[in-house]
């Protein structure tokens, strides 16, 4: 019994030490903020999951996830598009029910049948395919989209259900997706590097009978080293039921999400970011 005890602690903190779900992306996942700088607390939810999003055993980018409105509250990534093609499957994050689960995401039916997880067990953790379906309105929308990565194994991996929000699917087809498309591409020349953090703030109404948020607001903000002296910020804002995205300084969104917010002042990034 004594050395199934240990076996079992050892176990444990095998999982502690290269869990997905991390405490802090302090330490974790650094590489995708600019300077290792992640936004600061003042977007913090009441009840938070760091995921460095790990898909085929790598790294792709990191999310602030809200278990309470299973929501993301960020994505933050590198810039690298390529044109994209949909998987027809959608991913979730294994250790939001704890960490002796995998920390590559996975699919339903694959913790369904191989880790015998119930749907109710993995949907208390988290948004499942079952919350998306019937919406109207509405569609699946990314936050860190798939069309801005060039790897394959990237692109696969912003199918994952903690880069979702419920987003109105006008504006999703229309202006968000212009923006992504175009107007990244055309405020990125020049740059070297560009480190994106894109969000959603929580609205009052819910999807799936109360489980899963509707954002009142999306946002999306850039930060880009143009040499290692030089570097440019850019920042938008959406409504979750308006066609429109309204662009704006870095200092400007941060303000605005402040306000928003109610709490102390947004910093998304390193200070050596522009605000204006």
């Amino acid at each position: 019994m004594l050395l199934l005890l240990l076996l079992q602690v050892s176990a444990s903190c095998f999982w502690l030490g290269r869990s997905e779900v991390v405490t802090s992306f302090e330490h974790s996942c650094s590489q995708f903020f600019f300077r290792g700088t992640p936004p600061n607390e003042a977007l913090k939810p009441e009840n938070p999951a760091w995921i460095c999003q790990r898909h085929q055993n790598r790294y792709h980018f990191a999310t602030l996830y809200d278990r309470n409105r299973r929501i993301p509250v960020y994505s933050a990534y590198l810039y690298q598009p390529k044109p994209c093609t949909r998987p027809k499957t959608w991913l979730v994050e294994p250790q939001l029910m704890g960490l002796n689960y995998p920390k590559n995401m996975e699919t339903e039916e694959t913790l369904l049948k191989k880790f015998h997880v119930s749907l109710d067990q993995l949907s208390e953790s988290q948004a499942v395919l079952q919350d998306y379906k019937n919406l109207k309105g509405l569609n699946r929308g990314h936050l860190n989209p798939c069309g801005h990565h060039s790897n394959p194994s990237s692109r696969a991996a912003t199918f994952t259900l903690t880069n979702i929000v419920p987003q109105n699917e006008k504006l999703n087809g229309g202006a968000w997706s212009n923006y992504e498309e175009q107007t990244m591409k055309m405020k990125t020349q020049g740059c070297n590097t560009t480190y994106v953090v894109v969000g959603a703030v929580p609205g009052n109404n819910y999807i799936a009978n109360g489980r899963v948020n509707i954002p009142s607001y999306l946002w999306s903000s850039a930060c880009c080293e143009v040499d290692t002296h030089h570097w440019k910020s850019w920042a938008v804002i959406a409504e979750n039921d308006k066609n429109q995205v309204r662009l704006l300084t870095l200092g400007e969104l941060e303000d605005e999400l402040t306000r928003l917010y109610g709490r102390k002042h947004v910093s998304l990034f390193n200070n050596n970011c522009p605000r204006k």
